[in-house]
């Protein structure tokens, strides 16, 4: 239903005049007519009686006065609030981000945020960085920081934030603890490792590609957390961020290796940030 024909009706009706309907719109009466006239043609039905040199509501007519009359306060509001807006950052911010981000590298991040945005509702998602994307892509999230994915989805746009790089490691107990070997070495012990499909895996295994290894994967999890505890214990050796590495596990210097992930934020190309969003990535570090 056309909003112009909407309020051209309103017009007449209250005024009882095509003519007076047409001054109060600054349109010509032909224009008033014409509305009107679309309007009874969509709605299948006549708006209004004309006799006797005056306009007179139908039962229809009537009908729609009070739906119209509604229709365009609610309008009139939507584009008050709308322009009121301003600058103001507030609403509903719906975040994803890994266990691993949201434990080691937000919670700086998420303090200044709330401390400056006080009235936007985070809806904070943890969750594998993989789901993540794809919750972006489908627009159940407005963002997500997240293990940035080696080939992402062509619908997003990513942004390194964190150099996120990787050491092989093993408890102190291990048989290969704080020595040099070859890439061949850790084919001989078992490893913990996520899952496969995961990026941190992915990451790892094209590292190890050009090796031709095989790797003897002994448990698996997609907690880096519980990875570096089972590797502590001596479960098996495994690559962690160098941000994890403290006195409980020991690094293992693997030749010719080089591994890094990369953190960072993802969103989807086609959509419009919110003011929350884009006050969000404002707070981010810039790599």
């Amino acid at each position: 239903m056309d909003f112009a024909a909407l309020q051209a009706f309103v017009a007449v009706a209250e005024t009882g005049s095509f003519s007076l309907a047409a001054e109060r719109l600054f349109i010509t009466q032909p224009a008033t007519s014409k509305r009107i006239a679309a309007l009874e043609a969509e709605l299948n039905v006549a708006l209004f009686d004309r006799f006797a040199r005056q306009v007179h509501l139908t039962e229809a007519g009537n009908t729609l006065l009070h739906s119209a009359r509604r229709i365009l306060s609610d309008l009139a509001t939507s584009r008050e609030e709308i322009k009121s807006l301003g600058h103001k950052v507030a609403g509903k911010l719906r975040l994803g981000t890994s266990h691993h981000i949201g434990i080691h590298r937000l919670p700086p991040v998420l303090k200044a945020f709330t401390q400056q945005h006080k009235q936007v509702e985070l809806d904070l998602k943890f969750m594998d960085s993989e789901l993540a994307c794809e919750e972006v892509a489908s627009g159940a999230l407005e963002l997500a920081v997240v293990t940035l994915p080696t080939t992402p989805d062509a619908k997003l746009h990513t942004q390194l934030i964190w150099p996120d790089p990787l050491a092989i490691v093993c408890s102190n107990e291990h048989a290969l603890a704080g020595k040099s070997v070859g890439t061949d070495s850790l084919a001989k012990h078992a490893a913990v490792l996520p899952a496969p499909g995961t990026i941190t895996r992915d990451v790892l295994f094209k590292a190890l590609s050009n090796s031709q290894v095989t790797v003897d994967t002994a448990l698996e999890t997609n907690y880096l957390e519980t990875i570096k505890m089972m590797v502590s214990v001596g479960l098996g050796w495994s690559a962690l961020p160098t941000s994890m590495v403290d006195s409980t596990i020991k690094t293992i210097n693997v030749k010719g290796l080089t591994i890094e992930r990369q953190l960072g934020y993802v969103r989807l190309k086609t959509r419009t940030l919110s003011r929350a969003a884009n006050a969000f990535l404002d707070v981010l570090p810039k790599a």
